[in-house]
């Protein structure tokens, strides 16, 4: 490359980065931060116990069906602009959520603060994507990202059971807000205002077809845990997300100006990257969740106790991940780093599935969490690296909400899964540890499963061949326009 074309790939401050994964960071914090209130709230508000889910389903479901809308309206209308837009949105949810006073004051806070997620976070990865140069620069800080995503998820356990504890559990809901309003103030001072890419409106029906799909699936999911797979409206729900995401795939082939460009599926990578964040995404929830039910519920500790326990294996996946992924990325590539980091998952996942009533901490639960831990810290970023690469300017924030959007996917209809056949074992054999064990044997097929996919669907110097192509082409893109307005 030139020098001449070089200072067009603007590197973005520390600062900059900084605060794009703070944003991520809050948003992880809060994803988990209330489950270990949910006892307190449910008392202290008077929740029916079918209703309680809500509060936890309600973010889940809007965040969940919203983020390739939010993906691709920040590309449309401005990244920082939706970022900024969504920041606020969470911060007055989070308000309203600390100071409910009826169940259906809380849910529906929920429902808005998932919203505001659904814009943030699409906006903050495509800003990070955006304002780095592909290679060496942007491995970075999606590794860094991934490991705020992880240690996001992680703290909110801890900070659940700290704040419900001893500042009772609006807490939880209102340390949002001093840290929001530090991002929303210092925002527009650090990151530069990305212009619109284009005049070309959003995709209404697309985005009405693929936001309803994904909301219904959510839902007939989380019904399906409380009612049973079986049940009516479960079947309907899930029926509906089926037919809906038929007809959406149908509309955006014919459509001029898609809401999901189908041309980025025509990557091997991208298509191996982001079904392995699919699957990966069905084990990350699981092994969490899993690992805090075995915690409490067998071995008897404490809620805060089960949030430590996760420390090592979130230091874990921020240490690998900020200083080791990038540097084996650079020498391994995509396909092996991929298949090395999924290998040490399906490890760890058997070595939980061995746990039993009589077990320990030391000896049943953390080697695996590590292994898990360190897979995760390999895999993930990896994965997030071959499914941003190459993507056109314009389309980064589709791309970071497809991401987003896969992983949480992932985790819906995993958790739900791997839930019911837990329950199932449990009920079959009376042990609550047989349940927990065979999940984490199931979770075992799924990363098989990606392991499969990603070794048929990449060759290595095919896929490090089309990775430098694709740089290249991204480079010339940004080299064409720069020109043009010159």
């Amino acid at each position: 490359m030139s020098a001449s074309t070089q200072p067009i790939i603007r590197r973005p401050a520390v600062s900059g980065l900084a605060l794009i994964c703070a944003a991520q960071f809050v948003l992880q914090l809060d994803f988990s931060i209330v489950n270990v209130a949910l006892p307190t709230i449910q008392k202290e508000l008077g929740f029916a116990a079918a209703d309680l889910q809500w509060v936890v389903t309600g973010y889940a479901l809007t965040f969940g069906s919203l983020l390739l809308l939010g993906g691709r309206a920040g590309d449309l209308l401005g990244r920082r602009r939706l970022l900024v837009l969504g920041l606020t949105l969470f911060a007055l949810a989070s308000l309203t959520c600390g100071l409910a006073l009826s169940p259906l004051m809380l849910i529906l806070s929920r429902f808005v603060q998932g919203a505001g997620a659904a814009f943030v976070s699409p906006s903050a990865l495509s800003l990070l994507t955006t304002t780095n140069a592909e290679g060496a620069a942007r491995n970075r800080a999606l590794s860094i990202w991934q490991a705020t995503t992880a240690a996001g998820a992680s703290a909110g356990v801890i900070a659940g059971g700290v704040l419900t504890q001893y500042l009772g559990w609006r807490a939880i809901f209102l340390v949002n807000l001093p840290i929001i309003a530090v991002l929303l103030l210092l925002i527009p001072r650090v990151i530069p205002d990305d212009k619109r890419t284009g005049r070309q409106r959003i995709d209404v029906l697309g985005a009405a077809l693929v936001t309803v799909s994904a909301a219904a699936l959510i839902y007939g999911l989380s019904s399906g845990q409380q009612q049973g797979f079986g049940s009516l409206g479960t079947v309907l729900a899930l029926g509906a997300a089926v037919l809906l995401a038929v007809v959406f795939i149908l509309v955006e082939r014919t459509t001029a100006a898609p809401m999901m460009p189908f041309s980025y599926f025509s990557s091997p990578t991208h298509r191996a990257a982001v079904g392995a964040i699919l699957f990966m995404g069905a084990v990350l929830a699981a092994y969490v969740y899993f690992t805090s039910l075995y915690m409490q519920r067998v071995l008897g500790e404490s809620a805060l106790l089960t949030g430590l326990s996760l420390i090592p294996s979130t230091a874990t996946v921020i240490l690998t991940s900020t200083f080791a992924t990038r540097r084996l990325f650079d020498r391994l590539g995509v396909k092996r780093l991929l298949l090395i980091g999924l290998t040490l998952m399906g490890v760890g996942q058997v070595w939980l599935s061995f746990m039993t009533s009589g077990g320990s901490y030391l000896v049943n639960v953390l080697p695996g969490l590590l292994l898990t831990a360190l897979g995760i810290a390999l895999a993930l970023p990896t994965a997030s690296i071959g499914a941003t690469t190459g993507v056109d300017r314009r389309e980064q924030g589709l791309a970071g909400g497809l991401l987003t959007a896969s992983q949480q996917i992932g985790s819906a209809v995993g958790l739900a899964l791997l839930a019911t056949l837990a329950a199932a074992r449990t009920e079959q054999t009376g042990s609550l540890a047989a349940g927990y064990g065979f999940s984490y044997l199931v979770a075992t097929g799924i990363v098989l499963i990606a392991m499969v996919l990603v070794a048929t669907q990449l060759n290595h110097k095919a896929c490090q061949s089309e990775l430098a192509r694709q740089h290249q082409e991204s480079v010339q893109t940004r080299t064409d326009a720069l020109l043009h307005k010159g």
